[in-house]
């Protein structure tokens, strides 16, 4: 079994689709707290269908109370942090049965502290450049109030940053990344049918 974690997700609808995916790949799926809206609500049990009450799914306060009830250690082999901050892609990234596929928030991803700490578990799905895909791609390229030389823009704090020219800003929706990096999952570890 593979487990998909969202770091704090803060959009049901994504936590519902993604609880959707787990219940047919078998997956179990964690929430790391606190979440940016109720367990109760709508938009969550629509996106999740009926599939939801099928679900095994745990909650956690926080990232250190995720580690503990999972035994694991931040920097863990068994876990991969998908983050558009990395070298490696995940297509890069060995699987096995019983890793966590960790997902951060919609609008700031895994925290940096947290991938600094374990740089070599971070992963990344390809995309095109911004330019490519953003009309106003400019209009995004510096933060609000950060001049252009920021740090972010020229390394992230995992070093992971080689041309600060190819900085992205697009990401895909939490909910098709999620399914993108399980399938290469369970394709690695001989789902049925793979």
């Amino acid at each position: 079994m593979l487990n998909v974690v969202l770091y704090e997700p803060e959009i049901p609808a994504n936590t519902g689709n993604i609880g959707r995916t787990c219940v047919v790949t078998g997956s179990c799926l964690h929430l790391v707290g606190p979440l940016g809206f109720s367990l109760d609500d709508k938009l969550l049990h629509r996106a999740g269908l009926g599939y939801w009450r099928s679900l095994d799914v745990r909650t956690y306060d926080g990232w250190d109370a995720f580690l503990q009830a999972n035994g694991l250690a931040v920097d863990d082999r068994r876990i991969h942090y998908l983050t558009k901050k990395a070298r490696r892609t995940y297509a890069e990234g060995a699987y096995a049965d019983g890793d966590f596929l960790v997902f951060g928030k919609e609008s700031s991803g895994i925290p940096e502290e947290l991938l600094a700490q374990a740089p070599e578990r971070c992963e990344r799905i390809p995309m095109l450049p911004d330019a490519a895909t953003i009309r106003d791609a400019d209009q995004w390229a510096e933060p609000a109030g950060q001049p252009s030389d920021h740090p972010i823009l020229r390394q992230d704090i995992c070093g992971n940053f080689i041309d600060p020219a190819d900085y992205r800003i697009s990401a895909l929706n939490l909910s098709n990344a999620a399914a993108v990096v399980l399938y290469e999952a369970l394709r690695q570890t001989g789902f049925p049918g793979m």
